[in-house]
């Protein structure tokens, strides 16, 4: 294990208004997650999306290109050091509330962020975890898509089952 300060890790980058963004298919992340859709990106990597106001808690991961608005940061991972998946899950299970720097609405600013230490296993162990990660939340993700699934036929076919 080899200790890092996030700032050796990732850049911190702003997110931006959205208002002149138009309707798309690019997902549109606020600190509470996918506000709408939009039709431009901010960045096109995968990212660790860390809140700068409000739930500090929820910090979120994207694999294709998105936009965030300006109550949350995106990450550009350096990828020669850390796996992004592997780095979202280690940031996942620290309890980031302790470093709110706000009097009134919880916030974050790039300096709470980039002091984090971060132990990390060697490059090649930390992309077996990621994997074996993805694969359980790819699993749960299917899963809750069938229960919504199921769920939705079940309510179609109430109906017609009572009316018989």
């Amino acid at each position: 294990m080899k200790e890092y300060f996030l700032r050796d890790l990732v850049k911190i980058k702003n997110g931006k208004d959205h208002k002149t963004v138009s309707n798309g298919t690019i997902p549109i992340y606020g600190s509470g997650g996918i506000m709408r859709y939009g039709n431009q990106f901010l960045y096109g990597k995968p990212s660790i999306l860390l809140p700068r106001k409000g739930t500090l808690d929820n910090i979120q991961f994207s694999k294709i290109p998105f936009w965030t608005v300006d109550t949350i940061y995106y990450t550009e991972i350096n990828e020669d050091i850390t796996e992004p998946y592997f780095l979202y899950n280690y940031l996942k299970i620290l309890n980031l509330e302790n470093l709110n720097t706000g009097t009134g609405v919880p916030s974050m600013t790039f300096d709470s962020y980039y002091n984090l230490k971060i132990q990390l296993p060697n490059l090649p162990i930390q992309k077996k975890i990621a994997k074996i990660l993805m694969d359980i939340d790819n699993k749960i993700e299917l899963n809750n898509q069938l229960n919504d699934n199921l769920s939705y036929y079940f309510i179609q076919l109430l109906p017609a089952r009572s009316s018989a």
